[in-house]
């Protein structure tokens, strides 16, 4: 297996332009996909995920066009455009922003279509969604285990009354908000065991909204969406910076800083994950806001207890700060870490042991003491792209660390090592 050694970073100052945010991309290119007009998308993310949803798009032949580096993409919608190809079976990786959607759109049509992904994907649920848009007349099997990919989708969902378990993936939600408009009859979404990680139905809710689509939320408690309504473009559309991934930099300042300042993204930014700038202030770090960036100092950092529901994945890298601050940090409401890309509360535990920290974890929740000696330690990513960047900032200590499968963050940041090495300096 391939792997990465960082030496130890001294000191961290720089100016990092974020790639465009993998929730926006994605969410974009679908609805650009869905609308009669033609859309014009800049700052597009360049990664594996996004790859799959052009793929998708290809073979449902929805015409668009990449710039040399596929950062802008004009796409020629067709609101019609999943009735086109039946009796496919479509591979999407680990790529959940394209199989929740997806899985509702094609509920829509008359298809005869598989969805399936990689190993990971086929471990994480799916249960949820399905039993939703089976509610809305969705005709969908599983191939293998039940409650998981692969699942074969037939059509038939016509809307109505569905009730929707929101305690395990805001996903779910969103690919029902995305479909429900186009369906036959008007339906209504109650929301049963309360609503994860709001701040991504909010984006949703906006870009759907940004598409001439009218949607209304009961305090999330309730959706109500007439039916038979049309996509409609709003031209061009810029994609903010990913704030998932300003945390990695804005975080190696709070630890060794200097001052990173990221930009393409703002305290009104559409991304909840922007909020982790005010958990870092809240641990202790000097933060300023911008017009179009967000500005991290260092100053000295104490522990946090604190539910982190609304930014899970930002949270994994105030678990890696959490080394660093004074004090035990508890970070709570966080079961949905289990269901990612891996299991990331076990993950996150064993790997922070490794290098030496005091761990204890329950069922929704990780508590965290700083290592009294950071230890040299082989990082098992788990294939998890944020494990991999989080555990970068360990070379922030005074030792090096090894991250195995390196290449994994081609998920949704490949150029992040590079960008890391960028604002370190070494003495």
């Amino acid at each position: 297996m391939q792997s990465l050694t960082i030496q130890p970073i001294s000191y961290i100052n720089g100016v990092i332009t974020l790639p465009g945010s993998k929730s926006i991309s994605n969410r974009v290119l679908l609805l650009a996909a869905l609308s009669q007009q033609q859309s014009v998308l800049t700052n597009l993310l360049v990664s594996d995920d996004i790859y799959h949803m052009l793929n998708v798009l290809k073979l449902f032949d929805i015409k668009y066009q990449l710039s040399n580096h596929s950062t802008k993409c004009i796409v020629k919608g067709d609101p019609c455009y999943f009735n086109h190809k039946k009796n496919l079976k479509l591979f999407i990786g680990n790529a959940g922003t394209v199989m929740r959607p997806l899985s509702a759109l094609l509920s829509l049509m008359d298809s005869d279509i598989i969805l399936t992904g990689n190993s990971q994907m086929k471990k994480r649920p799916i249960k949820h969604l399905v039993d939703a848009l089976r509610q809305g007349g969705a005709n969908i099997d599983y191939l293998k285990q039940d409650g998981y990919p692969p699942i074969r989708i037939k059509g038939g969902f016509i809307g109505g009354n569905i009730i929707l378990d929101g305690r395990i993936s805001s996903q779910y939600l969103t690919a029902l908000l995305i479909a429900a408009p186009l369906a036959y009859n008007d339906t209504i979404i109650q929301i049963y065991g309360g609503l994860i990680s709001k701040p991504y139905i909010d984006m949703t809710l906006t870009l759907i909204h940004n598409f001439g689509v009218k949607i209304k939320n009961q305090q999330y408690n309730k959706f109500y969406i007439k039916g038979n309504q049309q996509y409609i473009s709003p031209g061009k559309i810029s994609i903010e910076g990913d704030a998932s991934s300003a945390s990695y930099f804005l975080a190696a300042a709070a630890i060794k800083g200097g001052t990173v300042k990221v930009k393409g993204i703002n305290k009104n930014s559409l991304q909840g994950d922007t909020k982790f700038a005010i958990v870092l202030k809240k641990m202790g770090a000097k933060i300023n806001f911008g017009k179009n960036f967000i500005e991290c100092q260092r100053d000295n950092l104490l522990s946090i207890d604190m539910d982190m529901n609304k930014i899970p994945d930002a949270a994994m890298t105030i678990a890696i700060v959490a080394l660093f601050a004074k004090g035990e940090t508890i970070i709570r409401n966080i079961y949905n870490w289990r269901v990612k890309e891996t299991n990331r509360l076990t993950a996150m535990s064993k790997e922070l042991i490794k290098i030496g920290a005091n761990v204890k974890f329950g069922i929704d929740y990780i508590r965290i003491l700083p290592p009294k000696l950071f230890k040299y330690s082989t990082i098992e990513t788990y294939n998890d792209h944020r494990i991999a960047m989080c555990f970068s900032l360990i070379a922030l200590s005074d030792i090096p660390v090894i991250i195995l499968n390196p290449n994994c963050i081609s998920k949704t940041f490949p150029d992040y090592f590079n960008q890391l090495e960028k604002i370190s300096y070494r003495y």
